[in-house]
Order: structure tokens, then C-alpha cells, then sequence
């Protein structure tokens, strides 16, 4: 328990890193001349490197281990945290956020893998949901306490002082963490081969198209688009920004406990993921046709997204229970890759559709536009996940996996 502990906390940190570049927005665009578009590249390239590594992380879970991974890769998210504190210029930024991501790219998937290993299947999504409900504690950090310690003590000292904790985090997990007993499967696909064979699995082609937008929405809202909205559309400065921004972390943290249990609850995890999704496209809309209802309102709205698209944990239980057991590593970076992936896609798609969007003369505008390509995005992939396999933890219909 006390890897999984270590671990959880590296998540925390992975949760703070990938949203925290929303309340800085202000003093980026002060000190370094950032515009909305590096900043959208910089938040892009997080998640791309992120996703990126995943297949390298799948590899190293199933062959390496846990351990050992996480390890090395916790060290590169502290060097780019040192370089974002140094930053000179938007380059450094970005390159700083890419070094990021990519340093987050096993935490969530090798605490993952150890709770596919040493627990109950059936127990899977609760496990998996409670951990990032915690984890979204980081979101918590990264809103309104990040902008108050970057207010009191400046941008850069904190973040300095974030990257030394996340070195600390790093040597904790390799002091803590024990791998679990490898699993040799002679006739298994190897190495990088095995992605291919998961690609195979007929079940998960209608899982993939909303794991790459589900969490995307929230993350992309929250870690992204958030600052700049309530900015133009209601003259908010970084104190209620980082307010607002509080209050939809606390919802995708509350809502991640809630989701955990449901699937045992309700026997099904296809529906619980329906019913989240049909309230965040219900959410999207409201925004792309009243971005001006009301800062009050749009808050609720904003909540509403966060507490709907946190089911990953359910929505990763659903994936998993079709992979054989000897590609649980590779096959839950898999859609970890889909999952950070679509985040990714979804900023650079939405950086270049709020630029070209763009009017001085009605700053609302291109919110119209962002908000409604997230309730289309969002529909298309429901439509295809209608068609989905369930996937039930108990009873008649559980797959042979589990």
C-alpha cells in the first residue's frame, strides 16, 4: 500500500501539471508575451507527449516493471519543471511542458497495472476511480491555491520549488513501490507487437472514439479554456478565474468517488458512461448558446462537465475487461494514449478554431464555436459507443477476460 500511496501522489502531481497553466495565463501573457495559441501549443504538447510515451510506458510495465519506470520518468517531469521556472521565452515554456507530460506518462497507468495484478477485477473501477479522486486533488492545487502562492511568491519560485517535490516524489516511489510477479506468456505477441494485437480486439473499436474525447472535455475546459472565457466574457481576473476553475476540480474529484462504485451498484458500466456523457453534451450546449447566461450559471455548467467526464476509471474497466492478461500493461496505455491523445488533438483543434473564430469586436464569439465542437465531438462518439459491448463486473454478460 505504500507504493500505491507514492504513486498517488505522483498522480496528484500529474493532475497539478496538466491544469495548472490555466490560472498563469495572465502572467505568462505579461512576462513572456505569450499568446493564446503558444499557450494552446504549450497545454497541447503536454498532453501529446504524454500520450505519446504511452507506448514506451505499456513495454516497460509488462517487461521492466512498475518500479523502476516510474522512477526515471518522475526525474524528467521534475527537469521540465525546472526549466518552466527558468523560461526565457514561449519556447522554453513549451518545451518545458512537453518534458512534463512526457515525465506523467506512466504514473496513473503504473498504479493501473498494479491494481489489475493484486486486486479483484471486479473491484477495478472502484479502485481505479478512488485513485483519481485523490489524484484530482492536484486540480485542486493547480486552481485556486496556484494562483494565490503565484501571486504571493511569484511564478517562478513556485514552480521551482513544485519541480524540487516532484524529485522527492520520485526517489518515494522507488523506495516504496514492489513490482508485481511478471507474467511470461511464450506465445504472446512481444515488445510493441502486442498494441497491434489490442488493436485487434473487435469489442474495443467502439470504446476508442469516446475515450478520445471524454476526458477531453473536461481537460481541455478545465486546464485550457476556462481562463481565457471567463476573461472575455466577464472581465475575470486570476482570483476568480482560479475560484471557478476550484470549484470544477472539486467536481471532477467528488464526482471520480461517486462514479468508483456505480458499476458494482448498477452491474453495468456501458450505461454509467451513457448517462455522463448525455449530461456533458447537455452542459456544452448550454454554453456554446449562452456563454453570456451569468458567471453563476456557466459555473454550474462548467461543474457539470467536470462531474461527467471523470468517469475514466469505469470507462477503463469497460476497455480492460476484453484484454487477456498478459497485455494489461500495454493494453491500458493503450487507451491512455487514446484518452491523453484526444486531449491533445482537442487543444491544437480548438486553439486553431478559437484563433480563426476570433472577433475583437464580440470576444464571445469564438466561445460559441469551442463549446459547441465539444457537444458535437462528445455526440459523435456517444453514437458510435451506443454500439459497444457491456461489460457487467457480476452475473450473466461479464466477459470471459474477467
Amino acid at each position: 500500500m505504500a507504493g500505491l500511496a507514492a504513486l498517488c501522489l505522483a498522480y496528484v502531481f500529474s493532475q497539478f501539471y496538466r491544469s495548472f497553466l490555466a490560472v498563469l495565463t495572465p502572467a505568462l501573457a505579461a512576462d513572456l508575451d505569450m499568446t493564446k495559441a503558444q499557450l494552446s501549443l504549450a497545454s497541447g504538447l503536454w498532453f501529446a507527449a504524454f500520450a505519446l510515451m504511452q507506448f514506451a510506458v505499456g513495454v516497460a510495465l509488462d517487461r521492466v516493471g512498475p518500479r523502476r519506470t516510474t522512477t526515471l520518468f518522475m526525474f524528467v517531469a521534475a527537469a521540465g519543471a525546472f526549466l518552466f521556472a527558468a523560461a526565457w521565452s514561449p519556447v522554453a515554456i513549451i518545451v518545458a511542458m512537453a518534458l512534463i507530460g512526457a515525465g506523467c506518462a506512466p504514473v496513473l497507468m503504473a498504479s493501473y497495472y498494479i491494481i489489475a495484478r493484486n486486486f479483484d477485477a471486479a473491484r477495478f473501477a472502484l479502485l481505479a476511480s478512488v485513485f483519481i479522486g485523490i489524484g484530482n486533488l492536484g486540480n485542486i492545487i493547480g486552481a485556486a491555491p496556484m494562483a494565490a502562492a503565484a501571486e504571493a511568491f511569484g511564478w517562478r519560485p513556485t514552480v521551482a520549488a513544485l519541480g524540487l517535490v516532484t524529485a522527492l516524489v520520485a526517489l518515494a516511489i522507488f523506495a516504496a513501490v514492489r513490482d508485481p510477479e511478471r507474467i511470461d506468456d511464450p506465445d504472446g505477441p512481444p515488445g510493441f507487437s502486442g498494441f497491434i494485437a489490442l488493436m485487434r480486439i473487435r469489442a474495443l473499436w467502439f470504446i476508442i472514439p469516446l475515450t478520445l474525447v471524454y476526458y477531453a472535455t473536461a481537460g481541455g475546459i478545465r486546464g485550457l479554456w476556462t481562463g481565457p472565457f471567463l476573461a472575455e466574457a466577464y472581465g475575470a481576473d486570476a482570483l476568480v478565474i482560479g475560484q471557478v476553475t476550484l470549484a470544477m476540480a472539486l467536481a471532477m474529484a467528488i464526482g471520480s468517488f461517486v462514479w468508483g462504485p456505480l458499476d458494482n451498484w448498477l452491474n453495468t458500466r456501458k450505461w454509467i458512461i451513457v448517462s455522463g456523457v448525455a449530461v456533458a453534451i447537455v452542459a456544452c450546449t448550454f454554453l456554446a448558446l449562452f456563454p453570456q447566461s451569468g458567471i453563476a450559471a456557466v459555473t454550474v455548467a462548467l461543474v457539470a462537465i467536470g462531474a461527467a467526464c471523470v468517469g475514466y476509471g469505469v470507462l477503463t474497466a469497460h476497455s480492460k475487461s476484453f484484454m487477456p492478461p498478459a497485455l494489461i500493461g500495454r493494453g491500458v496505455t493503450l487507451m491512455n494514449f487514446f484518452s491523453i491523445g484526444g486531449v491533445a488533438l482537442m487543444q491544437m483543434i480548438t486553439g486553431a478554431l478559437v484563433t480563426a473564430t476570433a472577433d475583437p469586436a464580440d470576444p464571445v464569439r469564438a466561445y460559441h464555436y469551442l463549446f459547441g465542437f465539444y457537444a458535437l465531438m462528445l455526440a459523435a462518439a456517444l453514437a458510435v459507443y451506443l454500439f459497444s459491448r457491456d461489460a457487467r463486473p457480476r452475473g450473466p454478460g461479464r466477459p470471459e477476460g474477467l
